[in-house]
């Protein structure tokens, strides 16, 4: 496959990946809306849906960076370590088991997919070849959108100095530096969205920084 039919596939994979993860988002609103109603089933949904759009989103961010082919090798080489180095440790957290399941899943169908496309070398020039025509500038990623309280939650781990710290045995609790505090649960959600991220470096007892990722100040940046 050439780098121009590459790029349009990429994009209308990407882009469709994301639309369902929207439409999931949208389904779980209206959800929360009505009174009385299960919301576990549109949750997971919810989660799938995002774990299913996120290595996508980072692939287009790699394609306008590097190009489509570097791009793809390049985050073909992220998912792949991503895989290796997953471990089989639980948290207390059922949400957060539930998206690193999820997760895990979508990293393997976006590197079973991805995998197999050969996208070919740009033809050697030769005599008095004509010159190639330049590829179409990828199409913009869609960043996800997020509801005030996702945002807010963003806004307090960059303006907040948010941390998490485990005060005893199985209990982690949210600390801040200064201002509000986001809830527990919020936080690690949008974690596992891969909005945010924590310091693992730290042990928990003494507390973990929480930082945004690329995708987090995106979606604050809208």
């Amino acid at each position: 496959m050439d780098a121009t039919k590459a790029i349009v596939f990429l994009t209308a994979r990407a882009n469709s990946e994301a639309a369902a993860a929207e439409k999931a988002r949208e389904r779980l609103i209206k959800g929360c809306e009505v009174v009385g109603s299960s919301l576990d089933h549109l949750m997971d949904a919810v989660l799938v849906a995002d774990a299913m759009a996120k290595p996508w989103a980072e692939l287009m961010v790699r394609i306008e960076r590097h190009g489509v082919r570097e791009g793809l090798a390049k985050q073909i080489q992220k998912v792949t370590e991503a895989l290796v180095n997953y471990g089989i440790a639980l948290s207390t957290s059922m949400v957060t088991n539930a998206a690193r399941l999820h997760e895990q899943d979508g990293l393997r169908r976006f590197l079973s997919l991805a995998q197999s496309m050969d996208i070919e070398d740009d033809a050697p020039a030769e005599e008095q070849a004509p010159a190639a025509e330049p590829e179409p500038e990828p199409a913009a990623v869609q960043v996800p959108k997020a509801t005030p309280a996702q945002k807010r939650t963003l806004a307090a781990i960059r303006d907040n100095g948010v941390k998490l710290r485990e005060s005893r045995v199985g209990q982690t609790q949210v600390s801040v530096e200064c201002g509000e505090k986001p809830r527990k649960d919020m936080v690690e959600w949008v974690i596992s969205q891969g909005w945010a991220k924590q310091d693992a470096s730290r042990s928990l007892f003494h507390g973990q920084a929480v930082s945004l990722t690329e995708i987090g100040e995106a979606i604050l940046a809208i």
